[in-house]
């Protein structure tokens, strides 16, 4: 009887039997609690600023956080041979979400970048479902192409062409900070299928005078001569960045306490999103920072260790689109940080499930609950496999 009741469980039900990427999960919900803490410490100060009720961000955060844990449990009924099947729709799709944002009354401008919109009961940042789409588009264009190594210019040039288009659409959002984390994400996910050195050389070459032109605006040149000396121009265009550092410094080794920093009182913009990580340092310390950086390598090390398995068993879409979903995270977290503790210049870019930030935080909470479901297809597939085979693989 229970080998009927096996027999007739459909594929696309989640596996049963097999266990869950404890690490993985763990340093996902490590990461959500100190976010939880962080926001909370900064909900009060940010809202009087934006005169709204003290706890505000903090319970709108909670509740993106709960929807988002709530689509990660979802997604584990979804066979992901249906999303291989998916990606010229997710080219469609990530095309028009992004030409939605230009639209006059569906798009939200705030401070002069229209980035988001407005679904009515929240405003959505397209970008963020961009990222994740492409992925899964371009794993798919992979996945049919498993000799990428030995292929030749053309190969290796059609996804990144379709990357680029996609980031001149977000740079006239404008936004280069997503813009450039999309097209590394993008050529880190070509590298990774093998593609010959010499062809990635020359694409990159190709497109630094873009990058230079693009660099050139005159907003974004004033944010990277500032980035050099920020002291230089303290109250105007390195104001952040110098707000930042010292919200760093005062954190010392073992921080003031949360709940204890000065720098979230107007002095420090976006406190709760782009620069939480700096009132982090300010309250937990070099302790606080050297937490989170395990808990994001550990995050990223496992998501990898997952696609090498997916690979290794012959998932050539699963594995690479979980690579692009640890590239996307180390990625941004990386640069989010940096950004943080002045050593890149700034961007806006949230600190994946740490940040205030609901659109950031429904799709990258999606996008983990895919790398679950894809660990414990494997894990069916391992079991589905003959006794034999499986002492012997081991």
């Amino acid at each position: 009887m229970t080998a009927v009741r096996r027999q007739a469980r459909r594929y696309s039900d989640p596996a049963r039997g097999v266990s869950i990427d404890r690490p993985l999960v763990l340093a996902i919900l490590a990461l959500l609690a100190v976010g939880l803490i962080m926001v909370a410490s900064t909900s009060v100060a940010v809202a009087e600023k934006y005169a709204v009720g003290e706890w505000h961000f903090f319970s709108r955060h909670l509740m993106f956080v709960m929807v988002g844990l709530a689509l990660a449990v979802g997604v584990q009924w979804l066979n992901t041979s249906l999303l291989e099947k998916s990606g010229r729709l997710c080219l469609l799709l990530s095309l028009l979400l992004l030409a939605a944002v230009l639209v006059p009354g569906m798009g939200v401008t705030v401070n002069g970048a229209t980035r988001w919109l407005n679904l009515g009961i929240f405003r959505f940042q397209a970008v963020e479902a961009v990222k994740l789409l492409m992925i899964i588009y371009i794993a798919g264009y992979l996945a049919r192409r498993p000799g990428l190594g030995d292929a030749g210019l053309m190969d290796t040039l059609k996804p990144l062409l379709v990357g680029a288009m996609v980031a001149a659409i977000i740079l006239k959002q404008p936004d280069m900070g997503s813009a450039l984390v999309l097209m590394a994400i993008l050529g880190g996910m070509v590298w990774l299928a093998g593609a010959a050195w010499k062809w990635l050389s020359l694409l990159g070459l190709a497109a630094l005078p873009l990058v230079t032109f693009a660099a050139l605006e005159p907003y974004r040149l004033q944010r990277l001569t500032s980035f050099g000396d920020p002291f230089a121009d303290p109250y105007n265009a390195g104001f952040q960045l110098v707000q930042a550092l010292i919200a760093v410094g005062r954190g010392e080794i073992s921080g003031v306490g949360i709940g204890g920093s000065v720098q979230k009182l107007f002095y420090l913009p976006e406190a709760h999103t782009d620069f939480i990580f700096a009132i982090l340092a300010e309250e937990l310390g070099l302790i606080g920072i050297l937490f989170v950086l395990a808990l994001f390598a550990v995050l990223v090390v496992r998501i990898l260790r997952i696609g090498i398995r997916a690979h290794a068993a012959g998932s050539t879409f699963a594995a690479f689109t979980t690579f692009g979903i640890a590239l996307w995270i180390g990625l941004q977290a990386l640069v989010s940080i940096g950004v943080n503790l002045g050593v890149l210049p700034t961007k806006g870019l949230t600190l994946p499930l740490v940040s205030a930030g609901g659109s950031s935080m429904l799709v990258i909470l999606l996008a983990l609950g895919l790398v679950v479901r894809i660990a414990r297809e494997l894990d069916q597939q391992e079991l589905a496999r003959p006794r034999r085979q499986r002492e012997w693989a081991a």
